[in-house]
């Protein structure tokens, strides 16, 4: 029997679609900005190459993820940062921890788990804390991050410091349930959020392809009317670019932003992934043709901001600092026993 038209409910209107709104046009960057950027990028490579080498060498212990070939992503998103913002990302932290400006001699030493690190090496890799860079972590748990960026967004607009949270995490945490929860409540209060989604294209060792039934990942804040762009994650220019066209919509109050950023990670999800689940060919190819670093090398040479004897001499740098980090990380003291009963408690 067909229900009475009394009986049926009245349809509600489909919720917006989200717009992929065109990155605003930007300035060009300038030749500082592009060595800069140069600079950062090679900062977090070299860190995330020398990483790898201590642990091979048994210094770090437990779960070490890389960011080799992701470093476009943090680099040109931060380049829009303020002092106020805050920041939270999954285990993949290192390179977002140099990009906040924190002491690369204090992340190694925590990396190491010596008392020199930045969280007293009680933290380790995936669990890492700055408050004085208003960086809150590393997190283990995958996709845990984004509610707690969610109640960052919340304390920004609860203390009108006109901040803006980047909340991080990858195409591996975008089918969590708590996802949708952050983003629903986020667009509901107009938050201050940018979710910077890292599409390395693998989450752990499955293709995104065999595990998410819509593969454009900008598009998973429609049902909240939240707009969302994808974006070359291996070009740090265009990563720079979006980041200052979204940061206009979030900081003028209009709530809540998706960034799909298109990268892929070189090394396997973890140190102990031999990554056989792709082929040798496929991260050559990536290497070859979209490496961000060599990229924007070419770049800078093309614009001739910078000769190859002033890059070399970056690189000496650069190479001098990870040098110094690991030297400082494996002279640092091991934490004093005591350390376990600190930092537990925290009465407000």
């Amino acid at each position: 029997m067909a229900k009475s038209a009394k009986n049926t409910p009245a349809k509600k209107p489909a919720p917006k679609a989200p717009r992929r709104r065109p990155t605003k046009a930007q300035p060009a960057p300038s030749a500082e900005e592009l060595l800069g950027f140069y600079r950062e990028m090679l900062l977090i490579r070299r860190f995330e190459e020398k990483s790898g080498q201590l642990y091979g060498m048994g210094l770090i212990g437990g779960f070490c993820h890389l960011y080799i070939g992701q470093e476009a992503v943090v680099t040109g998103v931060h380049a829009n940062a303020q002092p106020q913002d805050s920041v939270i990302t999954s285990y993949r932290d290192h390179g977002h921890m140099l990009a906040c400006g924190m002491d690369p001699n204090g992340v190694m030493a925590e990396l190491t788990g010596r008392a020199g690190g930045l969280s007293k090496g009680k933290g380790g890799s995936m669990h890492m804390f700055s408050t004085e860079k208003n960086f809150y972590g590393g997190h283990g748990i995958v996709g845990a991050q984004v509610p707690l960026g969610t109640g960052l967004a919340f304390a920004h607009k609860y203390n009108e410091d006109n901040g803006v949270c980047y909340a991080y995490f990858g195409d591996g945490s975008v089918n969590q349930g708590q996802v949708y929860e952050s983003f629903n409540m986020a667009q509901l209060w107009s938050l201050p959020v940018i979710y910077i989604i890292e599409n390395n294209k693998y989450g752990m060792g499955t293709s995104i392809d065999r595990a998410s039934s819509t593969t454009e990942l900008y598009q998973r804040g429609s049902a909240h009317g939240i707009p969302g762009e994808q974006v070359d994650g291996m070009d740090v220019i265009a990563v720079r670019d979006a980041t200052a066209s979204a940061l206009e919509h979030v900081r003028g109050g209009k709530g809540p932003y998706i960034l799909e950023m298109l990268t892929y990670r070189y090394r396997g999800h973890s140190m102990s992934d031999p990554a056989k689940y792709r082929s040798k060919d496929e991260v050559s190819k990536v290497r070859s043709e979209q490496d961000p670093i060599d990229n924007l090398r070419q770049l800078i040479i093309k614009t001739k901001a910078a000769d190859e004897a002033q890059l070399k001499e970056i690189d000496g740098e650069i190479k001098a600092i990870v040098t110094e980090a690991a030297d400082f990380a494996k002279s640092s003291p091991e934490p004093d026993p005591a350390e376990l009963y600190t930092d537990i408690l925290v009465e407000a």
